[in-house]
């Protein structure tokens, strides 16, 4: 019986998934099968008689020629990986099997495509980077930091920009990057407060090329400048901000759904985040008059006075009351009483530089805490000046309502050593002005 014997109509070489490439001792192709065009982009006309090294990524060149210059002394390279730059521009992983033909003095390889196994692999990482940066880093600027550097290794992004939304406000900010480059916009190029107000307003995924702006599942034309992708940062409250980027490069659908898995972990940082921000206002400052409550202030006393051990320098503590607070509570109601204790706050606030601190110690009462001065008077012309200002009528419920205060006035390290010394130094010296008839202060006693 005879065999059947099969003739090939075409190369068979050429009908392989793989490439194979044949380079001589210059580094040249010399011989180039069709699948080289799938993987690399180019033709295998293209490829002959080019320099092998200028087709690699500028980052893996020196590894490939010492690999080359290996395989040329006689050792076979099995599985050898490097990168290659396609003709778009965009980047080849190959796996190469390689090894010399002495009687032909050319280096054979087979090229076998693993781009989206390494794409598989990196996204892989990059997820689970993202998801722990979401969720263990310190603040938000920790959080957009690692995902930015995690999307750098994935996306060929120049740009990266999140924009938060506060509804209450109705205020569009950029924390990240902190400081954005000022843009001018024009129909071509609209700038990221543009892009991120519609993203924000349509509560969509945007995607924009040129001047067309096209739905998510709409890549960009290769021939465009530029391609933007804004994704919405939703939360069980909303749309609370956007996430864009911007490429030279097309937007793929996989770039795409990468950034829809980002915005969710991005979005689940930020709620993270400013509900431990909630918490820790709530831990440190008062509800009220959203000043530094007692705790704050002791932490703040202690490290002042920590600085002026260090530094030989001076301490103040002012200790106020508002004299007859009680009778505006019973004549007003509570609510007149809150309101008179937030514009309480808002002058004595109003009285003091930037560094220095009030604080709601309790009921009526406000400490003010001041340090870097020299002048001796300095706390007693604070006092005063805090007393003229609260003598200034109120307006509660429609009357005119005058809050007079007792200051009390104790200085480190002249009428104490240690912060609890401090306060009471200041407490009893507010007693003393409230004996003296009030609205006055009244510095402690030195120690004898």
């Amino acid at each position: 019986m005879k065999a059947n014997t099969y003739v090939p109509t075409e190369n068979l070489v050429d009908l392989l998934l793989d490439a194979i490439c044949v380079v001589d001792t210059c580094g040249r192709f010399v011989f180039v099968s069709a699948a080289c065009q799938r993987i690399f982009g180019y033709s295998p006309e293209e490829m002959l008689g080019k320099s092998m090294i200028d087709l690699v990524h500028p980052e893996d060149r020196h590894k490939t020629l010492l690999a080359a210059k290996e395989v040329m002394d006689g050792i076979s390279k099995p599985h050898f990986d490097n990168r290659y730059l396609r003709k778009d521009g965009s980047i080849a992983h190959i796996l190469w099997s390689a090894r010399w033909s002495e009687d032909d003095q050319v280096r054979i390889a087979v090229a076998h495509d693993i781009t989206e196994r390494k794409r598989s692999e990196a996204l892989q990482t990059a997820l689970y980077g993202i998801s722990e940066a979401a969720h263990s880093a310190k603040d938000l600027a920790g959080v957009f930091e690692q995902v930015h550097q995690l999307l750098a290794e994935l996306l060929p992004a120049i740009r990266f920009a999140v924009a938060l939304y506060d509804e209450q406000q109705d205020t569009l900010s950029f924390p990240y990057p902190v400081e954005p480059q000022p843009e001018l916009a024009t129909d071509d190029h609209p700038t990221i407060a543009t892009l991120s107000t519609e993203v924000i307003r349509s509560g969509k995924a945007l995607l924009l090329q040129d001047k067309h702006a096209a739905p998510a599942t709409t890549c960009c034309h290769p021939s465009a400048n530029y391609c933007w992708f804004g994704v919405p940062l939703n939360s069980h409250k909303g749309v609370i901000g956007a996430l864009v980027v911007q490429n030279h490069t097309p937007c793929s659908e996989h770039d795409q759904e990468l950034l829809q898995f980002v915005s969710t972990q991005v979005a689940t940082a930020i709620e993270r985040q400013q509900m431990l921000s909630r918490l820790q206002f709530m831990a440190q400052y008062d509800a009220l008059t959203h000043l530094p409550n007692r705790a704050l202030l002791r932490d703040r006393l202690h490290m002042a006075l920590a600085r002026a051990q260090r530094e030989q320098s001076n301490v103040a503590l002012l200790f106020l009351d508002l004299d007859k607070f009680k009778q505006v509570n019973d004549s007003l109601g509570h609510a007149a009483g809150d309101l008179l204790l937030q514009g309480v706050a808002q002058r004595i606030q109003a009285c003091l530089r930037k560094t220095d601190t009030v604080a709601r110690f309790a009921g009526d009462e406000f400490v003010v805490l001041l340090e870097d001065f020299t002048s001796t008077n300095h706390a007693s012309v604070v006092a005063e000046k805090i007393r003229q200002s609260l003598n200034q009528p109120f307006a509660l419920s429609g009357q005119q309502q005058t809050i007079l205060p007792s200051i009390g006035i104790a200085l480190y390290p002249q009428h104490a050593e240690d912060e609890q010394q401090l306060l009471q130094q200041a407490d009893n010296a507010m007693y003393q002005a409230k004996q003296k008839g009030g609205n006055c202060s009244y510095s402690a006693i030195e120690p004898q």
